[in-house]
């Protein structure tokens, strides 16, 4: 508060601002032709006014004057720069100390009420403060768009407008109509009230989910208000390429404020897909790095619900054409894996917020394992897809494939395509670097059609290829000792099948096996061959001694002379019978191959 004497009159005051001030206030004022012995300044703007009526409506300009030198007739300056509201706000709350007419709005109720108490009007009949609440309890917050307009006018008004309580008055009156609107529709479509939301600052947005929490309100009301207020308030952001050097500030600021004040999780978990464009925002925009492990929080407490598409928003650059952002990707799947551990092993069960079990946030904890399988192939339905890349690392393409355990799978047929994929699209690499590829699935946990076509694929380095074969053989080995009423599951586990459908499926097998070892025969075979006519030429009768042996042990592989070349022991050594004597073979045929 600046208070002074002078002796002059506004004559004493600039022309400009002399007229300007006359002009504003001489529709209103009651008594022009008595000179202004009290001059409010504010800011540009200069209220030339009268002590009579102003010291006994206003407690501030009468502590103001009296502590003011210069006797009862020295006209005194008083600088009002820090009224709450401004020249407006003054503007009316001395036209209510003249008794002249003035407008109360939605827009300028919550600005007099704390220019109201700056001033101090506070006389017996309660003055502009009690005409300002009757319009909000009977105008002002009787409806949604009203109370928004209230609480939005508050944000210009802080901290005075939470010191009286009107931002928490307004935030309450919105969230009792949206509960109501959500109850009793009033308007088409039901859910018209998430738009006018998109109005109010992110700090008042947060007062009205505050609001709403208090009201136990449900987290669906919780869910529609965020996501729509986000989607509303972003997107220009979303819209934007988040390259633009002239906006990324502000957008940068907007998103992380957005973010800040998104409910928890736990009270109203957010749909997946709306966390992954936000989360894509993010990262490109270059936001803080607290705002982006909150949204990857986020998306991994939900990821169960999320798609390819979703999670390959996030990898993608901004434009959407180059995959960027997989280290991303690999954070959340690797959240997602904790955060089930620990609720597989107990350590999130307690303390849990029962709406959050009941909305669909509890999923994860409940049922772990058909989370974690569907998670699975989603991941390898984005390391399928990312694998194209010409420009992807290994090591990038096996941490993301690798993030989820392999014993989470059922099967390994997705992820053996992802891998396929990989190798295809980078044909330049070593023996080594598709093993390092290859390490991420178990060859063991294919399908047999997916160990059929590995046995074929010239890609897979050869480590792979034996691994698949020698299961497939080790599995119809087991089936022919054991006779026709038992068998091998998928997965290796012996189980009892009926005589008929052992024999369909070992039939099948044998069809199978007969196929992928008559081609590598047929090499051995050619290499044998010239061996043996090196070694004849070479060695002379000797070497016909050997050739002899060769041939002899050629035609113990023929897998045509007996049928089935795993059966075919009869010329064995020993003399004596059993499955166990093909192994030798098979391992020396493969090996070559």
């Amino acid at each position: 508060m600046q208070a002074s004497t002078s002796n002059g009159d506004v004559s004493s005051l600039a022309p400009s601002s002399a007229s300007a001030s006359m002009d504003r206030t001489s529709q209103w004022v009651s008594s022009p032709d008595i000179p202004a012995d009290l001059l409010i300044r504010i800011a540009d703007d200069v209220f030339p006014l009268h002590k009579a009526v102003m010291v006994p409506n206003c407690g501030y300009i009468r502590k103001a004057v009296a502590a003011a030198r210069g006797g009862a007739t020295a006209t005194v300056d008083l600088d009002l720069s820090a009224l709450p509201g401004g020249a407006d706000a003054f503007d009316k709350a001395a036209r209510y100390c003249y008794g002249a007419n003035f407008e109360i709005s939605v827009r300028n109720a919550a600005a007099l009420l704390c220019a109201a108490a700056f001033l101090d009007m506070q006389p017996t009949d309660g003055g502009l403060a009690r005409r300002v609440e009757e319009f909000l309890a009977k105008v002002g917050l009787r409806t949604l768009p009203g109370a928004v307009a209230v609480l939005r006018s508050c944000e210009g008004l802080l901290p005075a407008a939470e010191e009286i309580g009107v931002a928490q008055r307004s935030a309450d009156a919105i969230a009792l109509r949206i509960c109501n609107e959500v109850l009793f529709p009033t308007r088409s479509p039901p859910e018209w009230w998430t738009a006018e939301l998109a109005a109010l600052s992110p700090a008042s947005f947060h007062k009205v989910i505050t609001a709403l929490r208090c009201r136990r309100a449900e987290p669906e009301v919780l869910v529609a208000a965020a996501t729509a207020y986000a989607e509303l308030l972003l997107a220009e952001v979303l819209a934007a390429d988040g390259h633009a050097a002239d906006h990324s500030g502000m957008h940068r600021a907007l998103v992380e404020s957005v973010v800040a004040v998104l409910p928890s999780t736990d009270d109203a978990p957010l749909p997946a897909a709306f966390l992954c464009r936000l989360l894509h925002v993010a990262v490109t925009i270059d936001a803080s790095a607290k705002t982006c492990r909150d949204l990857e929080l986020r998306v991994a407490a939900v990821l169960e619900q999320a798609t390819a598409g979703d999670l390959l928003t996030v990898a993608l650059d901004g434009a959407g054409e180059r995959v960027q952002n997989v280290d991303t990707v690999r954070r959340i799947i690797t959240a997602f894996v904790e955060r089930d551990s620990a609720a597989s092993s107990g350590g999130g069960a307690n303390g849990r917020s029962r709406r959050a079990s009941l909305s669909g946030a509890g999923a994860l904890q409940q049922g772990g394992g058909g989370a974690m399988q569907t998670v699975a192939k989603t991941v390898d339905e984005v390391a399928a897809e990312i694998a194209t890349e010409e420009t992807l690392p290994i090591s990038k393409f096996v941490g993301l494939a690798g993030a989820v355990p392999k014993e989470a799978r059922a099967t390994h047929d997705c992820l053996y395509r992802a891998v396929d994929i990989y190798l295809k699209a980078h044909p330049a690499l070593e023996e080594m670097e598709r093993e390092k590829v290859c390490s991420v699935m178990d060859p063991l946990k294919l399908s047999y059609q997916g160990r059929l076509h590995a046995s074929q694929n010239k890609r897979l380095p050869l480590q792979a290829v034996l691994s698949a074969l020698y299961y497939d053989q080790l599995k119809l080995r087991s089936g022919d000792e054991g006779g026709g009423g038992g068998g091998w599951d998928a997965y290796g586990n012996g189980v009892m099948r009926s005589s008929a459908a052992g024999s369909a499926r070992k039939q099948a097998k044998e069809e199978a096996s007969l196929a992928r070892e008559n081609e590598a025969l047929r090499s051995e075979l050619a290499r044998m061959r010239a061996y043996v006519s090196g070694m004849q030429q070479s060695k002379g009768t000797s070497s016909r001694g050997k050739k002899g042996s060769w041939l002899r042990t050629l035609s113990r592989l023929n897998p045509f002379k007996a049928g089935i070349w795993a059966k075919d022991t009869s010329s064995i050594g020993d003399g004596k019978t059993g499955a166990m004597h093909s192994v030798k073979p098979k391992r020396r045929r493969f090996s070559i191959s």
